[in-house]
């Protein structure tokens, strides 16, 4: 299920775990474990240990499951993460154009392209170069 296909979130002040459950697309085994490892995440718990979710905690299962599951990133790196952006360092944390490993491969490629290019040439036949993407 994708960001954009779950579920608006209702206006009211505490949620259940099964109601967290289906506004976030995680099952609710899921959601106890994260507990665990986001420190960010504390749901209130009242009468026998039933835990209840604040509004802004919905929301940051929401991002948490977006950096886990959309973006790829490990629990390690999506706390990282969340930390980052808590700390008011989250926009430095954004590459901000090419890297230079990317002018490094480009470069490569280049070299790649001119090397089949006569290669292609001193054989005599015609070898398709692959476009860029």
């Amino acid at each position: 299920m994708e960001k954009n296909n779950l579920p608006a979130i209702p206006a009211k002040r505490y949620f259940t775990i099964g109601e967290v459950s289906e506004l976030c697309g995680v099952k609710a085994h899921v959601l106890r474990y994260w507990e665990q490892e986001f420190t960010q995440l504390k749901p209130v718990k009242r009468r026998g240990n039933r835990r209840y979710y604040q509004h802004h905690e919905v929301l940051l299962i929401r991002r948490i499951r977006e950096l886990l599951y959309e973006q790829g990133f490990t629990i390690s790196g999506a706390r990282n993460r969340l930390d980052s952006v808590r700390s008011g360092r989250g926009a430095q944390d954004e590459p901000q154009g090419p890297t230079p490993e990317h002018a490094l491969l480009n470069e490569l490629r280049g070299e790649l392209e001119a090397l089949l290019t006569s290669l292609s040439g001193a054989a005599g036949q015609s070898v398709p170069v692959p476009q860029r993407d």
